[in-house]
């Protein structure tokens, strides 16, 4: 169904599934999850474009190199800039959740050139996420999690007992929804064994700057990140699922601020997950919005 392949750029090889042929989709994926996320978006955008969910690197059969600043956000825009190059494409649509939507926010402020449209699922514009940690003590209760997962004994915790806790945390709501199957959590166990894999995962949080978090004092003190982002010019779509417990509702609040054309679809009755809970209306947003001139 899907095709497999590896592309080496940017000093990595990323592997990748697509599907279909035509204007290119780039769907990128966060945190704890991998290509497999996006299946359904494959199987629906590859019947009339070029739909490709790459693992990105650190995750599954991607490189994962060691040194944390590997990771951080200029290493993986260029990936993603090099990879839509190597599949020919100096114009596409990128589509994007949590981690992965972290990098797609940067990648169409530094990057506008090659984003026809961007969608963004349930992750946080770089500007909101500071504004909310400085000044919104539900975000840093709800964010608090991010210094464990920084932390040396993040991989044990997370790994213990089959992986149980790491599945509680991310999956335990959907699972116990009958959302997510056991096939399925198969799978992301599979990846999560991958030697390396939940280490690359990880270090997206250790390269991550959150001041705003471990020293909320002092980054009042700082000015604030928005006053030194670029407005993004790039149309763009936010799907939002409401029920969200990491990344609460408050960040998307002001977003029109920094984002000149901008859409955004709540899903009061989804989590964090939106994207396995309700695909067929995710996939119905993401259609109507690349498919409007």
């Amino acid at each position: 169904m899907y095709n497999h392949a590896y592309a080496s750029i940017n000093g990595v090889k990323l592997h990748y599934a697509s599907n279909g042929e035509g204007k290119l989709i780039l769907f990128l994926h966060g945190f704890p999850e991998f290509w497999y996320m996006w299946k359904n978006q494959l199987n629906e955008f590859g019947k009339d474009y070029q739909a490709v969910a790459p693992d990105m690197r650190g995750y599954n059969l991607s490189s994962k190199p060691q040194d944390v600043g590997q990771y951080k956000p200029k290493m993986l825009m260029e990936d993603i800039k090099q990879l839509a190059e190597y599949l020919g494409h100096k114009k596409f649509v990128l589509v994007a959740h949590d981690w992965g939507g972290a990098v797609a926010w940067s990648f169409a402020i530094f990057y506008p050139q090659y984003l026809e449209k961007l969608v963004i699922i349930n992750a946080p514009h770089p500007a909101t996420f500071a504004r909310e940690l400085r000044n919104n003590p539900q975000q840093r209760k709800a964010s608090v999690y991010i210094l464990m997962f920084r932390s040396p004994q993040a991989e044990k915790k997370l790994s213990d007992d089959n992986y149980s806790f790491l599945i509680n945390m991310a999956f335990g709501d959907i699972l116990r929804q009958g959302v997510m199957s056991k096939e399925d959590l198969n799978e992301y166990i599979k990846c999560w064994s991958q030697p390396g894999s939940l280490t690359g995962g990880l270090n997206y949080y250790r390269a991550a700057n959150v001041d705003a978090l471990e020293h909320p004092d002092q980054a009042l003190l700082k000015p604030a990140v928005g006053d030194s982002l670029p407005k993004l010019t790039v149309p763009t779509l936010v799907i939002w699922g409401e029920k969200d417990t990491a990344l609460l509702t408050g960040c998307i609040e002001g977003l029109e601020q920094f984002v000149i054309d901008l859409k955004i679809r709540r899903v009061p009755d989804a989590s964090h997950w939106v994207v396995a809970e309700r695909p067929d209306l995710v996939n119905s947003y993401i259609r109507e919005f690349i498919e409007d001139k």
